[in-house]
């Protein structure tokens, strides 16, 4: 989604970013079982949306990712991974942008470059909600985290990007699972499937999830962690150093 208050870095040509590119960032909050997403909603209009931004002509992508998640959520060195370029033609239509303009009482001209086409890199990223402080700013009614299975109506084609996120996420778990940084230093196998069966959306079956783990060869196991009978005391794994 295009972050319009970069409209006021520039003119209406928009000098000074790379032309019709944009970022939207899909922001996942993991904490306690729970998934959601992170979405803001445009000032006096009903518009709902991903965090969004564009690309500085002397920034780098990755770069300019990094900074539309860090005002959206205050975190700073947020693990985030691209995987979708997003630029049907379906997808372009200026008339909710023009509507947020003229609400928020910008000029909202024809030629303006904010109502331009514009292709999306999608990126994701997967934090502990707990330790974000949503951030709207003067453009944003509403910063916030939204249950995955109860969005709202959302601008554009988000919906789709969000679904595209999260399967990305879910093909891409055992890869980046140390990266996302969720869970603590020494954890149990019972708290790791718990991360799996939140983000999976099902039940795994125990024997083969401790199986497919150890297989991975990213886990160094540890003492057992005694909360009661010895017998009963699981133990403890760690993510191998890098």
């Amino acid at each position: 989604m295009k972050a319009f208050k970069t409209a006021n870095e520039s003119d209406a040509r928009g000098n000074g970013f790379i032309p019709n590119l944009a970022i939207d960032v899909v922001v996942f909050g993991f904490h306690d079982s729970q998934l959601k997403v992170l979405l803001v909603k445009y000032s006096k209009t009903d518009y709902v949306a991903l965090p969004g931004g564009f690309i500085k002509v002397d920034e780098n992508l990755h770069d300019a990712a990094e900074r539309v998640a860090k005002e959206r959520t205050g975190l700073n060195n947020i693990f985030l991974d691209q995987f979708f370029v997003f630029g049907d033609m379906s997808r372009y239509n200026a008339q909710p942008f023009r509507e947020v303009m003229e609400a928020n009482g910008m000029p909202a001209k024809a030629d303006h470059w904010l109502l331009n086409r514009f292709i999306s890199v999608g990126y994701f990223a997967l934090v502990d909600f707990t330790k974000v402080t949503p951030t709207p700013d003067k453009l944003f009614d509403s910063c916030g985290w939204y249950d995955l299975n109860a969005l709202p109506a959302l601008i554009q084609d988000h919906a789709e990007i969000i679904s595209k996120a999260l399967n990305a996420l879910r093909d891409r778990l055992d890869d980046k699972l140390i990266g996302f940084n969720l869970l603590p230093e020494e954890f149990t196998m019972g708290q790791l499937q718990a991360l799996y069966e939140t983000i999976l959306g099902k039940k795994l079956l125990r024997s083969a999830f401790q199986r497919k783990m150890l297989g991975l060869n990213i886990l160094e196991r540890l003492a057992k962690k005694y909360t009661g009978a010895a017998n009963k005391a699981p133990y403890l794994y760690r993510f191998k150093a890098k």
